[in-house]
């Protein structure tokens, strides 16, 4: 099989990456579901009546489901075109709108929202000093900016990921070099962007974000089924998120 380079959300817009990534995000077992969800939630805390923005929102079944749940508005931006297509259809709200667009050519309007969040979406970004600005300024004053990465441990080097993506021992280097990175991912190469914990911290609080809460996704047992698999997810972080306000 020939891989191919995607940059940003393009890989989405491969069928079989596509198709191949939503089995896999369905999975009870998966970081999404199993480590990152229950603390995204967490941390953005009551949103009823509440404006909220999501930065590569994908299928946009977060917002439907923060839809259902009391939220007053859903706005989803994301790059990739069949995400988009899903993203409508799952939505399917007066209250919900999506817009084709990547996070760096979004327009973002001025104190708009109650609420920016992003999950696993900002270590696309090449230039997140940028992006951090555009959410400070759309965000209403004493908003919130709650957003997940990949975890810096496991973007500093994809060299192990070359026995599979269910390894055993996780190679760390060039921790310190920010920048881009190749990941082999679901049979194809996706760039991703490297950046350390502290060059998130000082982004975030020179945009003038006060930093509220910081986790790495500590796992709980009773999200996995198999004591195996918590087990593997306790040997090393596989997200960090950040909570923030304007």
């Amino acid at each position: 099989m020939t891989c191919m380079e995607f940059r940003g959300a393009s890989a989405y817009d491969h069928e079989d990456f596509f198709s191949n990534y939503m089995k896999r995000r369905g999975r009870k077992d998966s970081p999404n579901n199993a480590i990152e969800a229950p603390i995204i939630y967490e941390l953005i805390g009551d949103f009823q009546n509440k404006s909220i923005l999501d930065l590569g929102c994908g299928d946009a079944s977060f917002g439907k489901d923060l839809l259902s749940q009391g939220a007053s508005y859903y706005t989803g931006v994301e790059g990739s075109e069949q995400m988009v297509s899903a993203a409508k259809l799952n939505l399917n709200s007066e209250s919900g709108t999506i817009y084709h667009e990547n996070l760096e050519t979004y327009s973002f309007p001025s104190n708009h929202f109650d609420i920016v969040t992003s999950r696993f979406a900002i270590h696309y970004i090449s230039d997140i000093r940028s992006l951090f600005q555009n959410v400070y300024r759309a965000l209403k004053t004493n908003g919130k900016f709650v957003f997940s990465v990949q975890h810096p441990l496991t973007t500093s080097s994809f060299i192990s990921k070359q026995a599979g993506d269910k390894r055993g021992n996780w190679v760390i280097d060039d921790y310190f070099l920010e920048g881009e990175r190749k990941e082999p991912w679901i049979d194809q190469i996706v760039v991703k962007y490297h950046r350390t914990i502290e060059q998130y911290f000082r982004g975030l609080t020179e945009t003038g974000f006060r930093i509220d809460d910081l986790r790495e996704g500590s796992p709980q047992r009773e999200r996995f089924s198999s004591d195996a698999e918590y087990k593997r997810r306790q040997r090393i972080p596989v997200v960090l998120i950040f909570s923030c306000r304007k």
